[in-house]
């Protein structure tokens, strides 16, 4: 096994196709098969299965994946800190919504000035799905509230964060869960970080939300809020950001339970030349 078969196998994984994978790859499709095949033989399993023109990865190709990730990107790490390059390439990063919308712009354009040779790559998405992909190395480090619970992750706090409880214009002022038990709250997916604070605060005073609908955006949850739909926890610093931010009332959470901090993470023992160029920018004056 070595570096060129796992750089194949994920980009047949990500392409979907031997084909595909090849024009990535700037590779004939019959080497592709060829060390895809050879590489299977080695494992012992199938990494993929076939059907018609698509290939579809197997669970043990999935397991595989995580692995061949994680390596792929553990050797450009090790090759960034024997020769001491200077940032260079792609620097994947991953981020909560509200952080990516109002924190990261002008902090990615300081480092593209800086650093105009990496080319920086953002995904946003629930908090749990960017840790994740930090684990599995598809993203270089990732912004999430923090601390970091997992014991293969480090970071460091970067932004504090106020999350504040929206309601419409005419909705009585809410200063604390028991006052809105059985409320109908909008709120992104079960992995996301905000959702868990905002159960565990109602949990806190044995009150629990009524139907929660899981929306995808926050310019959708505060459209549903300012028309009297529902209740939604949201970052303070998001709904200043938006223009119908005078549409809604805004309260702090009770026990300061909204008060929390974003940090950035990545794989202990991370320390290549991208993210110290990223990390020094986050810790300047």
């Amino acid at each position: 096994m070595d570096l060129t078969q796992l750089e194949i196998f994920c980009a047949i994984a990500e392409q979907g196709s031997v084909t595909a994978a090849a024009e990535k790859l700037h590779r004939v499709p019959s080497n592709i098969s060829t060390r895809l095949k050879q590489l299977e033989e080695e494992l012992g399993c199938a990494l993929f299965r076939r059907e018609k023109l698509r290939l579809h990865i197997t669970d043990s190709g999935r397991t595989f994946l995580a692995y061949s990730r994680r390596i792929l990107a553990l050797s450009e790490e090790a090759k960034q800190s024997v020769s001491g390059q200077r940032p260079d390439g792609v620097f994947t990063l991953g981020a909560i919504e509200s952080t990516a919308a109002v924190r990261l712009p002008p902090l990615i354009a300081r480092y593209h000035q800086r650093w105009p040779q990496v080319g920086l790559d953002l995904s946003t998405g629930p908090s749990g799905d960017m840790i994740d992909g930090v684990l599995a190395g598809r993203y270089s480090a990732a912004f999430v509230d923090g601390p970091p619970k997992h014991p293969q992750l480090e970071g460091i706090p970067v932004f504090a964060e106020d999350l504040v409880l929206i309601g419409a214009l005419n909705h009585p002022p809410v200063y604390d869960a028991s006052g809105i038990s059985g409320s109908t709250i909008y709120a992104f997916r079960a992995n996301c970080s905000y959702r868990r604070l905002f159960e565990n605060w109602f949990a806190r005073t044995h009150a629990v939300p009524g139907k929660i609908f899981e929306m995808e955006s926050y310019h959708g949850i505060l459209a549903c809020v300012s028309a009297g739909a529902g209740l939604a926890l949201i970052p303070a610093s998001m709904l200043e950001s938006m223009p119908g931010r005078d549409s809604v009332n805004a309260w702090p959470l009770s026990e300061g339970m909204g008060q929390i901090a974003i940090w950035l993470v990545w794989r202990k023992g991370t320390r290549s030349a991208n993210l110290q160029a990223m990390k020094a920018l986050l810790t300047e004056d």
